[in-house]
């Protein structure tokens, strides 16, 4: 059953024992659900969180692209390209120049002298991650491209006034168990792993069986299965007829 907010909190509330009005309840309530979807995110890289944006634009003589200002934030960035000619914004009418990861090193090395000192300049061709939200390009760029960038971002969590999102929907056995691992170490002050070691134990453990198999399901989805298929693994592969 998928989950709202509205049955979410319901649920949890009646999953934890808790009276879904009780002022600790719901002081612990957003930590609660944060914590369920940080970790989902964290640990399974879903395929859903993917995202594009190509609004991002270089600038003539600088290197630095500056990736904060876009909303929402990327989470892990997978590729980057320079959408050419310049003045081309829209990623269908444009020609991809695909950068190449790089070390920071290596840009310093060969693209780090400025251009009002004879440094290189032309399509960037490499970047290298300063911080998770800045990059360095290299060479520096001649003119001004837009960046199509690629990668995922955090899920809003569920709140009431974000009422759905794709964990509660398509995972919302996962996403319950990950949210009584910490609504129950709340209640027991988080000290279920002393209080009562099966009870953490218990969670954990169907935690991640459901957490192994909504991998296998996304491995599905990216056509990342046995023999780059889309269905589930199998030990033996049937022949084709």
């Amino acid at each position: 059953m998928s989950y709202t907010y509205t049955s979410f909190v319901a649920q949890l509330a009646l999953q934890a024992q808790f009276n879904p009005t009780d002022p600790n309840f719901l002081a612990n309530l957003p930590t609660c659900i944060d914590y369920a979807t940080d970790r989902i995110t964290r640990e399974l890289n879903l395929l859903n969180t993917t995202t594009i944006n190509s609004t991002l634009q270089t600038t003539i003589g600088s290197r630095t692209v500056d990736l904060s200002t876009l909303n929402p934030i990327f989470n892990v960035l997978q590729d980057i390209n320079v959408l050419t000619p310049s003045g081309v914004t829209d990623p269908n009418q444009a020609a991809r120049a695909q950068l190449t990861i790089q070390s920071l090193s290596f840009l310093n090395a060969v693209y780090g002298t400025s251009p009002a000192t004879g440094g290189v300049v032309g399509v960037p061709q490499y970047f290298a991650m300063v911080t998770d939200q800045s990059i360095r390009l290299g060479p520096y760029p001649d003119a001004v491209y837009n960046l199509e960038i690629i990668g995922t971002v955090r899920p809003t969590p569920l709140s009431a006034t974000n009422a759905t999102n794709w964990i509660a929907t398509y995972l919302p056995d996962l996403f319950m168990m990950a949210a009584m691992i910490q609504m129950s170490a709340f209640k027991l002050n988080f000290g279920a792993m002393a209080d009562d070691p099966k009870s953490a134990m218990s969670y954990e453990q169907q935690y991640a069986a459901l957490r192994d198999s909504a991998s296998t399901e996304d491995a599905m989805r990216r056509y990342y299965s046995t023999g780059w298929a889309s269905q589930i693994p199998n030990p033996l592969n049937p022949p084709r007829t």
